[in-house]
């Protein structure tokens, strides 16, 4: 499976990474769903929309105490690093990342579609000002808008329960479905709507379809081409090792 993962990856003209929460796994970050999954400790409730809004003194301390006490001290795997070299080398275009902790950024990748969106940033819920997440200081307290003439409640700028893809990476997202010749997912289920169907609609665009999970998923027996089971550090080791060889 390795050596013909390998020569499709050598042979291919456009190369798109898909990423899901089991390649951040082993960078100390837990997946949602499944089992130790956060849905299976918290209620998915604090990411709705109108719950933020509405029960914020309810939602803002448990978002703060996973995605900024716990997740932002995440670093990038072995897995992060060595994609980030393959784009730099040429090797892939580009990440569509389900993801929000920017750590294919951090590892150096330059171009990573967040498809839902980042905790990097927050966005004004009254005047749409976004602010990086390092100008703000986070209390037990919702942040609010720093423009004086506002001071309307922040929202992390990732997507909640009840909100839309934002634009520019759903369109980029949907181009290279369009225009790959091979999708390497990594780390999904399959599950979560919309992001679920971009490699489908790669593989109906005539795209070969690489798989790395640590067990099969909703694509394996429907889309896949070559699945190679494992953690995806040791599968991007392996694989990095064996284009390195060629």
């Amino acid at each position: 499976m390795l050596l013909h993962a390998t020569k499709l990856i050598n042979t291919a003209k456009r190369v798109t990474i898909f990423t899901g929460a089991g390649i951040s796994v082993e960078s100390g970050i837990p997946p949602f769903r499944g089992e130790g999954g956060l849905w299976s400790k918290y209620d998915p409730i604090i990411l709705d929309l109108d719950y933020y809004l509405n029960k914020t003194e309810l939602s803002w301390p448990i978002i703060k105490e996973l995605f900024y006490d716990f997740f932002g001290n995440a670093k990038p795997n072995a897995a992060h690093k060595i994609l980030a070299n393959w784009e730099q080398s040429g090797i892939i275009r580009e990440i569509i990342t389900q993801n929000i902790d920017s750590l294919h950024q951090q590892a150096g990748t330059k171009a990573v579609h967040e498809f839902h969106g980042t905790a990097d940033n927050f966005i004004c819920t009254k005047c749409q000002t976004i602010y990086n997440t390092k100008e703000l200081v986070l209390t037990s307290e919702a942040p609010l808008c720093l423009n004086k003439n506002c001071k309307a409640l922040l929202k992390p700028n990732f997507i909640f329960f009840g909100e839309g893809i934002p634009h520019r990476a759903y369109e980029a997202s949907l181009y290279a479905a369009h225009h790959s010749d091979l999708f390497i997912v990594v780390g999904t289920t399959g599950e979560i709507m919309p992001a679920s169907q971009i490699p489908i609609i790669a593989k109906q665009n005539g795209a070969k379809i690489i798989e790395i999970n640590t067990s099969p998923s909703n694509y394996s027996d429907r889309i896949t081409d070559v699945f190679i089971q494992g953690k995806a550090t040791q599968v991007f080791k392996q694989l990095n090792g064996l284009l390195e060889k060629q």
